[in-house]
């Protein structure tokens, strides 16, 4: 079993939340992480580069001019790639860089980073972190009440929309809903941060 500490607003101590390792597959599947990892770095790719070849480009396909008795070295159409706005060797084409991965090895990544921090004790579970309107001072403040001084992902409950507010515009800081969370988001920041609420609708989602 894995204690995981949680914190008040004012970085004091709020009691202890135990979470069992086979809950999240046992181990930590190295193989799936840096399959997700691949994945969603070469989905973020853009493919839409793109250069005109010789049959793209405007021009005649005649001869410029006869292939003997003038001389000069044999020269085709003004399409020809070394002819100054003629078309590009090897052009580029619009191509998806995309690396599907199936739903279920989805999950099992997931689940195999969050095991990850949990075992690196980088995981911390704020309690009573509500406001009734946006300020971005205050989870600041309370982000580095409990020791977050670099990059950090803030976990909330489904349809949290005040802390998202008010969260979304820190630097170094990411913000999802508990339901989108995945495997690269989970590895990118130096700690997870998750408001009680969304840490235990995330161990519910795995009890069943």
């Amino acid at each position: 079993m894995i204690e995981v500490r949680v914190y008040n607003v004012d970085g004091g101590d709020a009691g202890r939340i135990e979470v069992d390792e086979a809950w999240f597959g046992g181990k930590v599947r190295m193989d799936v992480l840096r399959l997700a990892v691949r994945r969603h770095e070469a989905n973020q790719r853009c493919g839409t580069a793109a250069t005109k070849s010789r049959g793209m480009v405007h021009g005649a396909r005649r001869k410029i001019f006869r292939q003997k008795g003038t001389g000069r070295a044999r020269m085709g159409t003004i399409r020809n790639p070394i002819r100054r706005g003629g078309g590009t060797t090897f052009a580029k084409k619009v191509r998806d860089f995309g690396v599907g991965m199936p739903k279920k090895m989805r999950r099992q990544a997931l689940d195999s980073a969050l095991l990850a921090r949990l075992l690196d004790a980088e995981v911390i579970v704020l309690d009573g972190l509500a406001l009734e309107e946006p300020k971005t001072r205050e989870v600041a403040r309370v982000l580095k009440t409990v020791g977050v001084e670099r990059s950090c992902l803030l976990a909330l409950p489904v349809g949290e929309k005040i802390l998202y507010k008010s969260a979304r515009n820190l630097p170094r800081v990411r913000v999802r809903q508990v339901t989108d969370l995945n495997a690269y988001d989970v590895l990118w920041p130096n700690r997870v941060v998750f408001t009680r609420p969304a840490f235990e609708a995330m161990l519910a989602s795995r009890k069943n």
